[in-house]
């Protein structure tokens, strides 16, 4: 599994990558090879104010649904409209096709608390 040193994560399984103040979010590729084929996903729409740890949308699989949470607080900035028509891009590049919203972030020292590569790793690899 790839764990990039880029990003950072959260417990859970969210993945961030900051460009400024702007957050791009998505789900790690450990979620989505647990949550197994995504074929919808539902997130706060642009303008939305979000919050760290709260609930910004969610993902259905074959599977099951589950919330997706916010890793920082602040706007949403974009939202990736692909993912209407082709949620499996979740699955095919979790890191890239697949993120799901872009925040401009409110308190970017937030990011601190957030788990670096080497700790997700151990998460996952418990």
């Amino acid at each position: 599994m790839d764990f990039s040193a880029d990003l950072k994560y959260t417990k859970e399984h969210e993945w961030i990558r900051i460009d400024g103040n702007t957050a791009e979010v998505g789900i790690t590729e450990f979620a989505q090879s647990e949550l197994g084929d995504v074929v919808f996903v539902e997130v706060q729409e642009v303008g939305s104010e979000v919050t760290k740890d709260e609930k910004f949308g969610e993902v259905e699989s074959v599977k099951t649904v589950s919330d997706l949470f916010s890793p920082v607080s602040g706007k949403v900035a974009a939202v990736n409209e692909e993912l209407e028509a082709e949620p499996e891009k979740v699955n095919e590049d979790s890191y890239g096709a697949g993120w799901m919203v872009k925040i401009e972030m409110s308190d970017t020292s937030e990011v601190d608390a957030l788990l670096s590569n080497t700790e997700y790793a151990t998460l996952v690899n418990k």
